[in-house]
């Protein structure tokens, strides 16, 4: 290749041939050459320091060579100087920017767009600095009245808005004002361009600095707006889907802009909200949730309900080209595609009241309108309740009515229309939900798949209330009847109805909880029987029913009559999944729940489960370092789902577990993943160590210090607030531990004090509530077993402890803080006089002290403060307190 030059640069006539040729077959269908070959070759080159100039010059100047080609060798060099730019020399990089710069106005649209491409990436890796020709070339070719040369500009200029909007709204030396000062007026003028793609790059590109709103744009506010409504009724439906992003974004993040346009904007998205092309329609449905969210008068809103549900109603009927109607065809027989199998990622164990929720989300096709329609009428149902009852429900009417094959699509939109509501608008459907059961039970068996599919998901909405019911005579029946029809549809043919009737079953389940065990035979063979049928997608959904179930019932599930059914097929499938199978993930989930819900009746197989929880978790170690000693990729999932699995085996068996851990490796295993470098598998560890502090501490004992070291260094993070769940759980963990360990806990006490008291301190500024209370439970449990440790300390932490107190539910967590408050207020009397107040008010919070040794510590604190309280000051404090308050504190004879 050619010698290393400066701007002089010239490539060899023979190294363009070859690396010509190399292109050539590289991006040639017909070519018969092996592409890992060329693609190897072409990194070879890659070695030479000047390759990057032979990619330059055959996109700016082999005018010879196709497009295809010259294209090819750009898209090369892009990536090439993603890596590499950096390490280049300054006459290469010198030479690429040259060469780059006058193609800017190339006559090929392709060949424009490559360089734009370019362009950006060489400002993301050498910054606006090293380039100042850049800017000036931009300004000249947007100033011009070529069209190649504005375009050209125009598309560099929108990917760098794009990819790095910050680098034009910084200060770069030389130059009197921020990059994006200068180019804004000249993004304005372009609004009103003859040319549609200047309009949709102008606009697009400004519509990137919404969310950081530099100040050239907050002082242009007022062009910006004249120029949406200027571009507002635009021929091109790509410009008008770019005016709603614009206005969705600005009500979004500074909706004060809009507000004295409110009207025209609302009169606007709600023509553009049927626009006929759905790209746009979409983009303007984004708007309406996006304005119930904004700080905005819902007033302005309300007076254009009864035109805008109506379009939302006509907006989720299915188009004729939705995928769904495709897919919905596939009966079960159908295998299913490994592209059809969406990533799931399972939520680690979390201790405390804050259990996350599952986003249900709909795991079929992509966001449309249809969908986003749907959306807003329930944000809207949630806000305006039962005032849009009266727009929609004469359309809901008519479309359920509607009779024949060809109406099916109105009558599933119908169908939607009612679960979209459910939530918001349930005062006024409430006394019509029998009518409503009722009507929708029939539509189960329809013949149309779509219909029974929607019929499943809008039951499911109404499974609150239909429990509810389930009281009396009459209700029971009609939650019978959706508990069989739910069930019938799990063996529908038809793989989309089996996945909205297994979605909707694990809803009502969770609704019905222990009302579902005089049913549980019947339950247990219908989804035993869809586990033998479906294919894998649907099998996941399966696995979640059958936890669900497991979660809901409990103990009930303990019987042989049940066991028989459930156990057999899950165990063959057990044995059948391979350790890397992220089938098994369902599966070990599936068996926590279980284990959890048979307690010691997991016992008859406990002992396989513990030791492939053990060896997934050995392996997959293993792999982090050596994948392919371990045959596979690492996949912390794996070790996440054991981890809780061994915890759910830990919770159900009790101390039956002992054995199985004193015979395994768990104990150094578990200690390195409290180490690892993911806050998953830290968080799942934790919980675990918790778990296992109480009912077999005997075998975390040889590595104590270690376990109390890590779990201490969970809440030293300097970012606490992003591993905030690790943090909750070792911090629950640590005070498990302290209670079965006591005194040894002594050397990490002041440490943990140290950072649990900043939690409780900022308790008010929306901490995790979860993460408040085991804090405060944590604090009492060190506080009962080091009293002397923590009671000089208690002026520091007393009044938001006592406040946090008062905020947990009453259990055996409880009455341990409740012990470690007795004991450092025994230890320090005088310095808890001042939270006195804040403690009776916490003693006050519990419904009951059931521990008779608990109530009379209590008892021997309040008498002994109520001696030490005279001329009034006892009375003083007792009328601090509510009445409810003073009633409760009535049972310790004070």
């Amino acid at each position: 290749m050619a010698a290393a030059g400066s701007a002089s640069w010239q490539p060899q006539e023979e190294g363009l041939k070859e690396i010509c040729g190399l292109l050539e077959q590289q991006i040639s269908p017909y070519s018969s050459a092996d592409k890992s070959q060329i693609w190897q070759q072409l990194q070879h080159y890659s070695q030479f320091p000047d390759f990057n100039n032979y990619l330059v010059f055959i996109l700016a100047r082999a005018e010879g060579k196709s497009g295809e080609i010259r294209q090819a060798a750009g898209l090369l060099l892009k990536n090439n100087l993603r890596t590499a730019y950096k390490l280049m020399s300054p006459a290469h990089q010198q030479y690429i920017k040259s060469e780059l710069l006058p193609c800017l106005g190339a006559a090929d649209k392709h060949i424009r767009s490559t360089v734009g491409t370019i362009v950006t990436v060489v400002v993301q890796q050498g910054g606006i600095l090293g380039w100042p020709e850049l800017l000036q070339a931009l300004v000249n070719c947007l100033d011009s009245s070529d069209l190649n040369h504005m375009e050209g500009a125009m598309d560099a200029l929108s990917k760098i808005c794009e990819d790095i909007p910050q680098v034009l709204d910084s200060d770069v030396p030389g130059l009197a004002e921020r990059p994006i000062k200068i180019f804004l007026p000249r993004l304005f003028q372009f609004f009103q361009s003859p040319h549609t793609s200047l309009r949709k790059l102008s606009l697009d590109s400004v519509n990137q600095y919404i969310m950081l709103m530099p100040s050239a744009l907050y002082t242009s506010m007022d062009k910006f707006l004249q120029g949406l409504f200027v571009l507002a009724n635009d021929p091109a439906a790509e410009v008008r889907k770019l005016v709603c992003a614009a206005f969705v974004q600005l009500i979004e993040i500074h909706p004060s802009f809009l507000e004295p346009h409110l009207k025209n904007v609302i009169e606007y998205m709600l023509q553009v909200s049927k626009d006929t092309d759905d790209e746009v329609a979409l983009e303007a449905c984004e708007f309406w949730s996006a304005y119930c969210d904004a700080q905005l008068p819902y007033e302005s809103l309300r007076e254009y309900l009864p035109r805008l549900i109506p379009i939302l109603l006509s907006n989720m009927v299915y188009a004729d080209d939705d995928e769904s109607l495709v897919d919905a065809e596939e009966d079960e027989s159908l295998p299913d595609r490994d592209q059809d199998l969406k990533p799931r990622f399972h939520t680690p164990r979390f201790h405390g009241s804050d259990d996350a929720e599952d986003d249900d989300d709909d795991s079929y096709g992509i966001w449309n309108l249809r969908k986003c329609s749907a959306a807003a009428l329930d944000v809207l149902s949630n806000v305006f309740g039962d005032e849009i009852l009266p727009a929609l429900m004469p359309i809901i009417e008519a479309k359920l009515s509607a009779s024949g094959d060809e109406a099916w699509k109105d009558r599933e939109a119908a169908v939607l229309t009612l679960g979209a509501i459910a939530e918001g608008c349930i005062n006024g459907l409430y006394p019509h939900l029998s009518e409503i059961v009722a009507f929708l039970i029939p539509l189960l068996d329809d013949k149309f798949a779509l219909i029974r599919s929607i019929s499943c998901w809008t039951l499911s909405r109404f499974s609150k209330y239909i429990v509810q019911d389930s009281g009396n005579k009459k209700g029971y029946e009609q939650f019978d009847s959706v508990l069989t029809g739910l069930l019938r549809r799990i063996l529908d043919i038809n793989k989309r109805v089996q996945e909205a009737a297994c979605s909707a079953f694990a809803t009502l389940e969770e609704e019905a909880a222990e009302e579902l065990a005089p049913r549980l035979e019947v339950i247990l063979q219908h989804l035993m029987c869809a586990f033998g049928k479906y294919q894998r997608r649907n099998l996941r959904i399966v696995y979640d029913a059958i936890g669900t179930l497991a979660d809901a019932v409990g103990e009930k599930l303990n019987q042989p009559v049940y066991l028989e059914i459930l156990m057999p097929p899950l165990i063959a499938k057990w044995q059948q999944v391979s350790n890397s199978d992220k089938d098994l993930l369902r599966l070990l989930e599936c068996f926590t729940s279980i284990a959890q819900a048979l307690g010691t009746g997991f016992s008859q197989f406990d002992q396989p489960v513990f030791q492939r929880c053990i060896n997934i978790i050995q392996t997959q170690q293993l792999a982090k370092v050596d994948p392919i000693s371990a045959g596979f990729q690492y996949d912390k999932e794996f070790i996440v789902c054991s981890l809780d699995l061994l915890s759910g085996l830990t919770e159900g068996l009790q101390g039956g577990i002992e054995s199985l851990v004193a015979q395994s490796n768990l104990r150094d295993l578990l200690l390195q993943c409290c180490m690892d470098d993911d806050s998953d598998v830290r968080q799942s560890a934790f919980a675990l160590v918790g778990d296992l502090a109480k009912v077999c501490p005997v075998h975390l004992r040889p590595r104590l210090s270690e376990f109390l070291d890590v779990a201490t260094n969970q809440l030293t993070t300097p970012k606490l607030n992003e591993t905030i769940a690790v943090a909750n759980n070792a911090c629950w963990a640590i005070g498990e531990l302290a209670i079965k360990v006591r005194q040894e806990i002594s050397p990490v006490v002041m440490t943990v004090i140290s950072c649990l008291v900043p939690i409780l301190q900022h308790a008010e500024q929306g901490v995790n509530k979860s993460v408040v209370e085991n804090t405060a439970i944590t604090l009492g449990r060190l506080a009962w077993v080091c009293p002397d440790l923590v009671s000089p300390h208690m002026e520091h932490f007393m009044q938001p402890w006592c406040i946090s107190l008062s905020m947990i539910r009453d259990d055996i967590e409880k009455e341990d803080a409740f012990r470690g408050l007795c004991a450092v207020v025994r230890a320090n009397p005088s310095v808890a006089l001042s939270s006195l107040v804040l403690m009776c008010k916490a003693i006050a919070s519990w419904d009951e002290i059931r521990n008779g040794e608990l109530h009379n510590e209590v008892c021997q604190v309040l008498h002994g403060y109520k001696q030490m309280l005279r001329n009034g000051a006892w009375d003083q404090c007792m009328s601090a307190l509510e009445p409810p308050e003073k009633d409760k504190l009535s049972k310790y004879q004070v």
